[in-house]
């Protein structure tokens, strides 16, 4: 288990240091908390002057009633623990991605495709001679604009699991050589080494000309723009903490406006898509019929555009909201808030007598 301690020093300083890398038999939150607390104490540090603790989100680091930070705060009322803002909003994204399906399935789908067109240096060197070729005839055909630094020809992003800012490029370099990844993809269906590899790109074609496919590439990507300066702002190592929380709000604000009134708009662009590229667009109107290939039940019954919208569209955007919304509003927030105030920057200019009284009586009634 690594330590690191942050505390001011005798100059009002505040200082973050690396304190060593402790042995655990297991990773209980009991074990931890020990293994922590004799540490501390070998060092001559009072365990009672403790103020802050912070982990990872996982189960028994920030569990309420049994995790590593509960066990310690039971000891120290005052050592509130502070869940990394932006490890809070990498969990909002990936729960977001996991509780729709069909998103779930984009992501698995958006991997395997681009796996197979980068998996060697020679495919690679197809994607990119396919798109110098695009280029070159959109730029003829007056359809791109040249000058210093445009047209640039670029490679298919991977998506890391621990950065989600990650899954932004990896879509959008996919949509910027959704022509290219096509022709290469097709090319493998046509000529490869192997009946896998064939197979294995002709099934990755049919899913990325599928509407499905396009409609959900789309819909995240403009979920991840909205998202996105959010990300950024809470991984900077100097962060204002109300201009987060009111990145927060903002960011939450632009999504349900999303929700609400960005569907037509939306619709309209995957459609468009979809004729540039010729995919087939399924009539709106029409009855949904399940993949198992039997249509739903008759109180069930649904169209094409209810699926998409209802099913897709809003669910992801809800769960989005919902992650948000709990992620972001417990008991620290209101610390981190009220401790602005004591913010010397600008002569305190943050300063609220009021806001003072608050943090005192509401989170240190004993001092």
């Amino acid at each position: 288990m690594a330590l690191v301690l942050r505390y001011v020093d005798k100059e009002g300083c505040i200082r973050e240091r690396f304190f060593g890398v402790i042995h655990v038999r297991d990773t209980m939150a009991l074990t931890l908390k020990e293994a922590i607390f004799s540490t501390l104490s070998q060092h001559n540090l009072a365990i009672h002057n403790i103020r802050g603790q912070g982990y990872d989100g996982a189960s028994n680091m920030r569990g309420e009633w049994n995790g590593l930070q509960a066990l310690i705060c039971h000891e120290c009322p005052y050592a509130y623990y502070i869940h990394c803002l932006a490890h809070r909003l990498q969990l909002a994204l990936v729960a977001a991605s996991r509780e729709v399906a069909s998103v779930h399935q984009f992501f698995s789908n958006l991997v395997f495709i681009i796996n197979i067109v980068t998996a060697s240096s020679k495919r690679n060197d197809e994607l990119k001679e396919a798109q110098a070729i695009e280029i070159a005839t959109k730029i003829a055909n007056g359809e791109l604009e040249t000058g210093w630094g445009f047209n640039q020809i670029g490679i298919l992003k991977q998506a890391g699991d621990n950065r989600w800012g990650s899954h932004l490029d990896s879509i959008s370099s996919l949509l910027k050589m959704f022509n290219a990844t096509c022709v290469v993809l097709s090319n493998i269906a046509a000529d490869g080494g192997s009946y896998s590899q064939r197979g294995d790109a002709n099934f990755a074609l049919n899913q990325l000309l599928s509407f499905g496919l396009v409609f959900t590439l789309h819909l995240m990507k403009d979920i991840m723009e909205i998202t996105h300066h959010l990300c950024m702002a809470l991984q900077r190592k100097s962060q204002d903490i109300l201009n987060a929380m009111h990145l927060v709000s903002s960011t939450t604000k632009v999504l349900k406006n999303f929700r609400d009134s960005g569907w037509d708009d939306f619709l309209v662009k995957v459609k468009l898509f979809c004729e540039q590229h010729q995919i087939d667009i399924p009539d709106m109107n029409a009855q949904y019929i399940a993949r198992r290939g039997k249509s739903r039940s008759h109180h069930d019954e649904i169209s094409v555009v209810h699926y998409y919208r209802v099913d897709i569209f809003l669910a992801t955007i809800d769960y989005q909201l919902q992650e948000l919304h709990s992620r972001f509003n417990d008991h620290t927030m209101g610390l981190l808030v009220l401790s602005t105030v004591l913010d010397p920057r600008n002569r305190f200019m943050l300063f609220k007598i009021d806001d003072i009284c608050k943090l005192a009586k509401k989170f240190y009634p004993n001092e």
